[in-house]
């Protein structure tokens, strides 16, 4: 039987998603989780790998398992077992075809950005800084010139294992909301540190350092050289996974931000 998860979680404390040897990631906490309401080990395959300090609102994972439990023991029972930072959200059972990373149509992420003078204190880890003024008519000009299909090779990290760099981002959109700057990015997947680097080059067009059309020349130079530093990953969360309607999996999460 194979079932599906919805996850949730703060990256604050964790080694990221995938599993190490430290154990100290929400793949191993909640496959710790899952074997104490299994009774064996079992092992998740997700929609989408988050880095260190990276947050899920709708990251979805599926395992197999032979044991049968009321579906309610994959969601209430496996948060017993879970620590307070992490919660699954909801549980299906699919058919054997469904793949949490395979099947996904699109991935979402969204980066928070406060943009303001002083540096954040109640909100630190949960958003990037940034503390002077941002021209966003510029930066949506320059994330305009990023959709479609690409070679991002610029905006990939060294330690990327993806087969290609060839991505199609779909969305690239920026508002801000008081002292609050988001930006949702949806492509059909995405390079390691893709949106973290993605946003520090449009700073450096926020900030005037670079016109709008330098986002064009280095996305067609193919180097990584050429882009800004990979941004800060407290703001950046994974936002939730689009499927075909056949799979009948719920919506992306609980907490829209």
């Amino acid at each position: 039987m194979r079932i599906a998860l919805g996850i949730e979680y703060d990256g604050t404390c964790f080694s990221g998603w995938q599993s190490q040897p430290s154990g100290n990631t929400v793949q191993d906490a909640l496959e710790r989780a899952l074997a104490r309401i299994a009774g064996e080990p079992l092992k998740v395959v997700c929609a989408g790998r988050t880095d260190a300090g990276v947050h899920g609102i709708g990251q979805v994972a599926h395992f197999d398992t032979e044991v049968l439990r009321p579906i309610t023991a994959w969601v209430r029972g496996v948060n017993t077992h879970l620590p307070p930072s992490v919660a699954v959200t909801w549980a299906e059972p699919v058919p054997d075809e469904f793949h949490a990373r395979f099947s996904a149509r699109s991935r979402s992420y969204r980066y928070l950005l406060l943009n303001h003078p002083v540096r954040p204190g109640l909100m630190q880890g949960k958003v990037g800084w940034f503390h002077a003024p941002l021209d966003l008519p510029a930066m949506r000009e320059a994330a305009g010139l990023l959709l479609g299909t690409h070679d991002f090779s610029s905006f990939r990290a060294a330690e990327c294992q993806a087969k290609t760099p060839v991505k199609t981002l779909h969305q690239a959109d920026i508002r801000r909301e008081g002292t609050l700057v988001s930006f949702d990015f949806r492509a059909d997947a995405f390079l390691h540190h893709m949106v973290r680097n993605l946003v520090g080059s449009l700073l450096f067009v926020g900030k005037g350092v670079r016109p709008p059309n330098w986002m064009a020349e280095v996305l067609a130079c193919r180097d990584r050289t050429q882009a800004a530093p990979t941004f800060a990953p407290g703001g950046l969360y994974f936002m939730g996974v689009e499927y075909e309607e056949k799979w009948r999996l719920p919506g992306i999460g609980r907490m829209m931000i």
